[in-house]
């Protein structure tokens, strides 16, 4: 596998999930990953075989403990909001239902950030 491939099939589970729920986005690849835009913000993502879950600030500290969470760390620190979720947290459906919801859910009230 490409280093910096990332888990097509993860990337079509979470599309069937927007496309079953009509929920328009867009795609675009960043990150060595593909990012799900909804509204011009980034919202869902896939890198490598971790799910990007863009979450409100305030459940982020509760979200850290469930199975397969983690802060997510780009930059030497962590991005408050932005979490992975490893494979074992995604695995069920119900389960990126569950990180889905909480991105769309998030996102009328998060920041656009242009540059993407």
């Amino acid at each position: 596998m490409n280093p910096m491939a990332y888990n097509e099939f993860l990337a079509d589970r979470i599309r069937g999930i927007l496309d079953a729920n009509h929920i328009s986005y867009e795609e675009k690849k960043m990150m060595g990953g593909l990012t799900f835009m909804m509204d011009k913000k980034m919202c869902i993502g896939v890198v490598k075989e971790k799910l990007m879950a863009r979450i409100d600030p305030d459940i982020y500290n509760e979200a850290l403990k469930k199975p397969g969470c983690m802060e997510m760390n780009f930059t030497g620190r962590p991005m408050k909001g932005y979490v992975f979720v490893e494979p074992e947290g995604t695995d069920m459906d119900t389960d990126l239902e569950y990180w889905i919801q909480l991105c769309l859910e998030y996102n009328p009230r998060a920041q656009s950030n242009t540059k993407y």
